[in-house]
């Protein structure tokens, strides 16, 4: 009687590559990553053993072109004639292997009420992580300093237009980012022989279920009214002092104000209780009236479920409103 079985032998090589520890990557293996494999059939005649080994087969993983642009900030608030107002992105490689992608800005899109006007430099790069367009900033000049983005790699941009003066409280203009592979986009399952990039050197790229082609919009809305918050504290100790030590309370003050011309709708103020800290309760005052803490018939509660804070309605306000002015109390734990 003969018995025998058959066993799938890895490479030390592709293991070598982390396929057998499940190392997360963008889609799977790398670009580039060799697959080995040869079989064996053990068997046995009588008291004699033997192996027989197939033939080695080989493949190598392919690049799969595919990109993700998502919008950072979907909405900005802006007045007419504002200049240089950034709508920030973020382009993420969710292919298996570095590629390079050209950016497009569009801010002639069907459906808005107005079309922002692209300033004279209108992508940037985020090179200094500031809120907004700063003096660190990268400009993108396309073909130039095209992003060079690894598997799962991402850079963060900015779309950078000035706002019409003609435009009116209410209206909304959008603009768009585009990010395509330079390789090559199309339908998916395209493919760009020996135009990949692998770990090895080239190899074939497919294009994945993006198309290697990915957009997002942000909507640039005209508002003639703002808000600002300013928060300050003061610290005291039960000695007397001055001093942050367990025990000590601290009373918080935020002055919200209102500049422009219009009406905030529905505004409302809310202050999550600092960890480590505990509300003070009956501290909640708005414009020195005393705020109930509890879910009532004035403007302020207190929440103690997670996360515990404070809530101020603050209603409709005008510049003719004036400053807002919200206290609270809390104590050290």
């Amino acid at each position: 009687m003969q018995a025998w079985r058959i066993l799938g032998v890895a490479s030390a090589f592709a293991l070598a590559l982390g396929l057998g520890s499940n190392k997360a990557h963008a889609l799977g293996a790398p670009a580039g990553t060799v697959i080995n494999n040869t079989a064996e059939v053990s068997y046995s005649v009588g008291t004699v053993n033997a192996t027989a080994s197939s033939n080695l087969v080989t493949v190598t993983v392919a690049e799969i072109l595919d990109v993700t642009v998502t919008a950072q900030t979907p909405s900005v608030s802006v007045s007419a004639g504002d200049t240089q107002q950034a709508a920030r992105y973020r382009v993420t490689n969710t292919g298996n292997g570095s590629e390079t992608f050209r950016l497009v800005m569009n801010s002639t899109i069907a459906g808005d009420q107005f079309d922002p006007v692209p300033s004279a430099t209108s992508i940037y790069f985020d090179s200094d992580a500031t809120p907004g367009l700063s003096a660190g900033d990268t400009p993108y000049v396309v073909g130039s300093n095209d992003p060079v983005l690894n598997a799962d790699g991402f850079v963060i941009v900015l779309v950078v237009n000035d706002i019409p003066a003609a435009v009116v409280d209410t209206n909304i203009g959008i603009t768009r980012l585009t990010a395509d592979a330079r390789t090559g986009a199309g339908a998916p399952g395209t493919t760009f022989a020996g135009a990949g990039n692998g770990i090895n050197g080239a190899v074939d790229a497919v294009v994945g279920t993006s198309g290697a082609d990915s957009e997002a919009d942000t909507s640039y809305l005209v508002t003639g009214v703002s808000l600002t918050a300013n928060k300050t504290q003061t610290v005291v100790d039960q000695f007397g002092g001055v001093q942050p030590v367990p025990g000590a309370r601290i009373d918080y003050s935020v002055v919200i104000n209102v500049a422009g011309s219009g009406n905030a709708t529905n505004a409302v103020f809310t202050d999550n209780i600092p960890a480590n800290t505990t509300y003070v309760p009956g501290t909640l005052r708005l414009n020195t009236a005393l705020l109930t803490d509890g879910v009532d018939t004035d403007a302020g509660d207190f929440t103690a479920t997670t996360p515990a804070h404070v809530r101020v309605a603050l209603g409709s306000l005008t510049t003719a409103s004036g400053p807002q002015t919200v206290t609270f109390a809390v104590t050290i734990n």
